[in-house]
């Protein structure tokens, strides 16, 4: 079996602009933010961006990276809405498609089997419809004839998720209380690429947990990424909660002033920018 282990920078060293990007986490927990800040060195653009979104929109949006947005929102959990995210939304520099979670679910289920779509019950009778025309509803072939939405897949060229544990081979663990769509964002990608607060042998991840976190399975995985913090400033669970504070600091900070302190390097400079703004504010 492949040891798939490699660099976050190698890593996106596979991307390329214009492609379909799914980014694992839900708001501001879990994100693979390494990886998002290494999309952020690199010179990547013009993406499509499918997410539950969090800083990792806000970051691309604020840095001009997307180009379209599919998601069901776009919060910070302990701050309702991402700022920088909205920013970015008013004054147009992307467009968006705004989707009810559970739409968002089905288009993820209906890539993962390779479908051209889902029927769903949500967003009958809600503006979704009227925001976004593109979307179809169908009916019911049985005595029902129930109307549904034709959800369509969200098929993605690539997928970026953090976890908690995997191995050189692409198994990956979480150790949280919420597996998120981490999986889904695997399956439904044509490469996927999983980042992990650390990587054990394989052995080690039954010790870690039971069977049902071994989460993402090493045959839809393309590359894996040792990236301990990986998810800062979002939480980890049980490795490390979010940094409420550094998270204040990013949302009200100006993007261009952020981006100059923090992003101005490689993912060490970041980590290490983090402890100096630390032993200022101690």
């Amino acid at each position: 079996m492949s040891d798939k282990a490699m660099t976050a920078d190698e890593a996106v060293s596979r991307l390329v602009s214009g492609m379909t990007l799914g980014i694992g986490g839900w708001g501001s927990r879990r994100k693979p933010m390494a990886l998002v800040r290494a999309v952020l060195r690199s010179g990547i653009t013009d993406l499509t961006v499918v997410s539950c979104g969090g800083p990792d929109v806000g970051m691309l949006a604020a840095a001009g990276r997307i180009r379209k947005l599919v998601a069901p929102f776009a919060t910070l959990d302990s701050i309702p809405l991402e700022p920088h995210f909205r920013a970015a939304r008013e004054r147009g520099a992307f467009e968006l498609m705004e989707i009810d979670e559970a739409m968002f679910l089905w288009g993820l289920r209906a890539a993962t089997h390779r479908l051209p779509f889902l029927p769903v019950r949500a967003g009958i009778g809600s503006d979704v419809m009227r925001v976004n025309p593109g979307l179809r509803t169908v009916t019911s072939p049985y005595d029902d004839r129930e109307t549904f939405v034709a959800m369509p897949a969200l098929r993605l060229d690539a997928a970026l998720v953090h976890v908690n544990r995997a191995d050189r081979r692409g198994n990956g663990q979480y150790l949280g209380p919420d597996p998120y769509f981490d999986d889904l964002f695997c399956e439904a990608a044509d490469a996927a690429y999983v980042s992990c607060e650390r990587i054990v042998d394989t052995a080690e991840l039954a010790k870690e947990g039971p069977p049902q976190t071994l989460l993402v399975a090493r045959h839809v995985v393309t590359g894996v990424i040792e990236a301990p913090n990986g998810a800062h400033f979002t939480s980890c669970a049980p490795d490390h909660g979010r940094d409420e504070a550094f998270q204040k600091l990013y949302a009200t900070t100006p993007w261009d002033d952020f981006a100059e302190r923090f992003l101005s390097g490689d993912e060490a400079a970041y980590q290490s920018a983090v402890r100096a703004w630390r032993r200022e504010v101690s």
